[in-house]
Parts: C-alpha cells; structure tokens; sequence
C-alpha cells in the first residue's frame, strides 16, 4: 500500500493511494498514520479494507509529510561509500548516528527555506525508514520484520552551521523545512528489497545525484539493529540512511542552494518530490 497524509499544515488527513494517483480518504478508519496506527497489526487492518468503501478525495490536495507525530528523526552518516569519498571522510567502522529536531519535518512539495545566516545549504535525498513493532535490541535477522514501510527523504543541511565553528551536525540539520518526507509511506511489504533502489536528485533540472542503495555501507537490517542498541524504537520513529554521493558541498567548486532554485528527487517506487528554495 502507498499510504500518505494530505491537508492543511497540521490539519492532515490519513490517505490511501489508488491508480491514477486517486486518493481516498482513511480518516474514517484510523486518525492519523502515527504511533498506534503504524503497528503491525493496524496496517493489517487497513489491508482489508474494501477500498470501494472509501471516499473519494476531490480536487489535488497539499501532500503532507506520509508520518505524523514523529518521536526520533535518527540519521545515519557517511553510510554510502562513494559519498564519504566525496566528502573526504574515511569509511566509518560503525554507522554514525545523528538527529534531525522533528520540527524541521515538513511536505514533499512544501517550500524549503533557507535560514537566516545561512551560506552553505545543501541537499541529500535519502531512503527513510519508518519503524512500526516497536523494540530495542532488536536482532539483524529479525529487523525488517520492525519496519512498517519507507519514504523518501530529502535530508537538508546548512553545511556552515553543521562543519564550521564547533562543527554539530544536529544544528546544521534540522533547521524548518530541512526534513521533507514521502509523498508517500509505502508499506514493507511491497518492497522486497530496500537495498536495491534506484535514488536521485536534480536542481533546476540539473541531476547532480544519481546512486543507489546497493551502496551502503550498513544497509537497513543492521541499521535498524544497531540504532535499537542505543534507544528504544517507537511506531513512527524514522531512520534517515544516508546518501549516494552528488551533494553540493562535494563538488569542485562547491555549489549551493540559492533563492529560487527548484529541487526534484526520488526513490524508485517510493514517489517524487519537488520543493521549491525561498529566503526567510
């Protein structure tokens, strides 16, 4: 299933995505695709809806983030070999984890803004990774069976604010808008390999990422084991799981968002979005 939210800011309906990207409206069936209603046995449920039953959504409404109430934004860092190539990092020996403030989280075709102060923002579309049966220590071999779908990510960074000064990454993630998700939270079950997506990302048409998830360093098994050795993972809790190479900082010269630039980026199966760069 394809499942999303759409609406005004904070007033966003749950959605089920037909052919000919029809919508249909679940309010009448769960309240929101957050916590309780990402459990295992809750996304069963919505399996057995008959679809024929649901309201149709009129007109094209605004497309909100595909997970509400998001406890832990979790990311992982330098997770694609050629990307910590480009960025002139060592290949890590363990995932390096990081978060994004759960405010910064907004719509697949919201604008982004850039921050006051802000010189170096940059772009990253990521495969998130949206977590269901809750758990912690939770075992390689049984890790997926805990992922209730995946979304694309768009992980927008102020690389001045993440790598300059006392260089924290946190703050040089998660300022708003810097975490566009969905379109949609497509269902695990309907992607049967997470580590063989296709993923790219283009700026005023001009495709600077262009990669695949077949080169992570720690694919989404063993991350979602290793990050449940550290905390708790909660139904919504969305792990972040890194990027192919292509980001602005790692190209000679580097190059970096500007008022009126127009970002487009993908997931193979997972949707598109495409937001539009404003000053504050």
């Amino acid at each position: 299933m394809k499942l999303l939210r759409y609406g005004l800011p904070g007033q966003e309906k749950p959605g089920l995505l037909m052919a000919e990207n029809e919508i249909r409206d679940l309010s009448g069936v769960i309240s929101d695709l957050a916590g309780d209603g990402l459990l295992p046995g809750s996304i069963a449920k919505l399996r057995k809806i008959e679809i024929a039953s649901l309201p149709t959504v009129q007109d094209k409404p605004r497309i909100g983030p595909c997970v509400g109430g998001v406890g832990k934004f979790i990311c992982i860092g330098l997770n694609y070999s050629d990307h910590a190539a480009e960025a002139g990092m060592a290949l890590p020996v363990e995932p390096v984890i990081f978060m994004k403030a759960t405010s910064c989280i907004n719509g697949p075709d919201d604008d982004v803004i850039i921050p006051r102060g802000s010189k170096k923002m940059d772009w990253e579309v990521e495969l998130g990774v949206v977590i269901g049966k809750p758990g912690k220590y939770i075992e390689k071999s049984d890790a997926l069976s805990h992922v209730a779908g995946y979304c694309v990510v768009n992980d927008l960074s102020e690389r001045a604010f993440q790598m300059e000064g006392t260089g924290q990454w946190v703050k040089g993630k998660s300022a708003d808008t810097f975490g566009p998700i969905g379109p949609w939270l497509v269902t695990a079950d309907e992607v049967p390999d997470p580590q063989d997506l296709d993923m790219w990302l283009e700026v005023d048409g001009h495709r600077y990422q262009n990669g695949s998830t077949k080169t992570m360093v720690f694919g989404v098994a063993y991350l979602v084991s290793y990050v449940s050795r550290f905390m708790s993972l909660k139904p919504g809790d969305i792990i972040s799981t890194g990027t192919p190479p292509g980001v602005g900082f790692g190209l000679k010269p580097p190059v970096y968002l500007r008022a009126g630039n127009r970002i487009h980026l993908g997931i193979s199966g997972l949707g598109q979005q495409n937001q539009n760069v404003i000053a504050e």
